[in-house]
């Protein structure tokens, strides 16, 4: 496919089974710094979306617009540099091929979470400082709030089902901007994908790492909790969801394995074993 400027999809999947070598291979001090930035950029984008769409009235449009920015974030890190923990579910084709171990993979995961977690949370504290959320009146604070509320109050299995979904495009997106060899090819690869899981208003691990922190932080002023209970007739008992405990049981953990599910299983090992596995001996390419 030299003419479109652009691997095969035979190629991007073999990359991709060898690349978690490299992703096996990082010190620590690179999985840290790395997942950090990751985390940074993934909230940047989710905090640069919220601003774009909170004062949009029409569900419809507001989602359309969050969609068109969001993806800034994951085409900076594409392009940047950076860990993040659900393009990481890929590294299963690694393992599948026998490239890396699973505690290799296993340690590669379990840094860049936490990482991309502490990057997340640092943005969102950071931008809690920036008067950002007194937007419209306090408004875009009160958004923050009612989107936090509505993550922390959905189910573990729609929790679970929402992640699956979400990182089927998040991992297409990695895939599709690996096959483009052009900066241009790689932005819109991102974009295209990011911005339907965005519209659709699936659960992606790293952006709660944003959202949901975020709404817990702005739960602490009274102004955005009131505009909250007026604007989205959020009660007293929905906005006290908003604490640790919730974020890290009742949306992080299921949404958390259905993007394992989503991104590692259904289309890192389906694409590996379609295109990579050849009769039972992952050597023969």
């Amino acid at each position: 496919m030299e003419q479109y400027n652009c691997y095969t999809p035979q190629e991007v999947h073999e990359n991709m089974s060898k690349a978690s070598v490299k992703k096996a291979s990082y010190s620590i001090r690179q999985l840290i710094l790395l997942g950090l930035m990751a985390g940074l950029c993934i909230a940047l984008g989710a905090s640069a979306s919220n601003v774009a769409m909170h004062n949009i009235e029409n569900v419809g449009l507001q989602k359309l617009v969050a969609g068109c920015v969001f993806p800034v974030g994951l085409i900076s890190l594409v392009l940047a540099g950076g860990e993040l923990f659900t393009g990481n579910a890929l590294m299963l084709s690694g393992v599948a091929s026998k490239n890396i171990k699973f505690s290799a993979m296993l340690r590669n995961w379990v840094i860049v979470y936490i990482c991309n977690l502490l990057g997340s949370v640092a943005i969102a504290f950071i931008v809690s400082q920036t008067g950002q959320w007194n937007f419209t009146d306090g408004m875009l604070g009160a958004m923050t709030i009612k989107v936090a509320v509505g993550k922390v109050s959905i189910s573990p299995w729609t929790a679970i089902c929402s992640g699956i979904m979400c990182n089927i495009f998040v991992c297409l997106a990695v895939l599709m901007a690996s096959a483009a060899k052009a900066v241009v090819g790689k932005i819109l690869s991102i974009f295209f994908p990011i911005c339907a899981f965005v519209i659709s208003g699936y659960e992606h691990c790293v952006a709660n790492m944003y959202y949901i922190p975020a709404g817990i932080m702005a739960k602490g002023n009274p102004e955005y909790v009131q505009k909250a209970q007026e604007l989205y007739g959020l009660t007293a008992n929905q906005i006290d969801r908003l604490t640790v405990g919730h974020f890290l049981y009742d949306n992080l953990l299921f949404v958390t394995i259905g993007n394992i599910i989503g991104g590692g299983v259904i289309i890192g090992l389906a694409y590996y074993y379609a295109f990579v596995h050849v009769s039972g001996d992952s050597s023969k390419k």
